[in-house]
């Protein structure tokens, strides 16, 4: 496959190109060394798979620890010594901070912590029409997260200094990943992710979303529109009540139009002359569907979502280790066949 990142960013910004792009926040290691045929150990072998994949892009983290535990970093997998996976889960009850006494002894990273090393080099390894994405986040996610649900819900009505003040903290941290991605060279979309949302309804209020999510939002925004560079934004579950206020935030493209929470094809109908699409194969189909079933979601979606442009193939959220290896392929093959690449 040859990328065109041209003709993503074209997608991006709702335009049409020469073929329906394809699109994912994270492919899982095991599946990319499959896929690859070899371990992946070095930015290379990263840039390597994406290419060969047939993304358009590579997409790249800042190196961050936001220790102990590394809320918000690791990823949601372990395993026990017998080999079985053991997966962590958010805190629901009490987190790592409850008190003024816990904010203040966390020991927070500062910005000059964070390692850039790789898009530095990303340029000297890269294909010459392949573009980069530079994505973090979870600003608001790690605030309640850091607390634990439930503490953090009483909070908000007992304790709002509390969360304003670690809200910042995490924020003034964030955003100068952002500010980076703006000015560097080797950064051509921006990409935050938070999650805001579940299939039912909101996490919290859109009242409690103004006050500790859509400042940061359109902060990023406003760095997207200053540096020209197009802005992803990703969150799952049902977002009717915000979506107006997720535009204003200058957010170009949003991801991933869960598809229990959602039906794509009406999100096309009222916003897609504002939001390019992405994503939307639903990931418990990719886990446990037929590759005649991930077919169809795709043919379906590039038909009645993709026909103008201004929509990216790929999954509802991401790839996980669980979804088997040949559904990935069928993935990546019938976008292809279907997306005109």
């Amino acid at each position: 496959m040859r990328p065109d990142f041209r003709q993503f960013e074209t997608t991006i910004r709702r335009g049409k190109g020469t073929h329906v792009p394809q699109i994912e926040l994270g492919v899982h290691p095991r599946i990319k060394e499959r896929f690859l045929g070899r371990p992946i150990v070095s930015l290379e072998d990263d840039v390597a798979f994406w290419l060969k994949a047939g993304y358009d892009y590579v997409k790249l983290q800042p190196g961050a620890d936001f220790n102990p535990g590394k809320i918000g970093i690791d990823q949601n997998l372990t395993f026990n010594e017998d080999g079985t996976l053991f997966r962590k889960w958010a805190t629901e009850n009490s987190g790592v901070i409850t008190s003024r006494e816990d904010l203040e002894n966390y020991q927070f990273p500062s910005p000059q912590d964070f390692d850039y090393s790789r898009f530095e080099r990303i340029r000297s390894v890269l294909p010459g029409r392949m573009g980069v994405i530079g994505q973090y986040g979870d600003i608001f996610t790690m605030t309640w997260e850091m607390m634990g649900f439930e503490s953090f819900s009483l909070a908000l009505f007992e304790n709002p200094e509390l969360v304003t003040d670690l809200n910042e903290s995490i924020g003034r941290l964030v955003m100068p990943m952002f500010e980076y991605f703006a000015l560097s060279d080797a950064v051509d979309v921006l990409w935050y992710t938070d999650d805001i949302a579940f299939t039912e309804g909101l996490l919290v209020s859109p009242d409690t979303l103004r006050t500790y999510f859509f400042p940061w939002l359109r902060k990023i925004g406003d760095l997207a529109r200053k540096s020209r560079k197009p802005l992803l934004y990703h969150t799952d579950g049902i977002l009717w009540d915000v979506f107006d206020e997720i535009i204003d935030c200058g957010v170009d493209a949003i991801h991933p139009i869960e598809p229990k929470a959602m039906d794509i094809v009406d999100v096309k109908k009222r916003y897609g002359d504002k939001l390019c699409l992405l994503g939307n194969v639903d990931v418990d189909i990719l886990a446990r569907g037929t590759k005649e079933q991930i077919r169809s979601i795709v043919k379906e979606n590039i038909e009645k979502v993709g026909y103008n442009g201004g929509y990216c193939v790929g999954s509802g959220n991401s790839i996980p280790e669980y979804v088997p290896y040949d559904n990935y392929l069928t993935l990546l093959e019938a976008s292809r066949e279907f997306g005109g690449m």
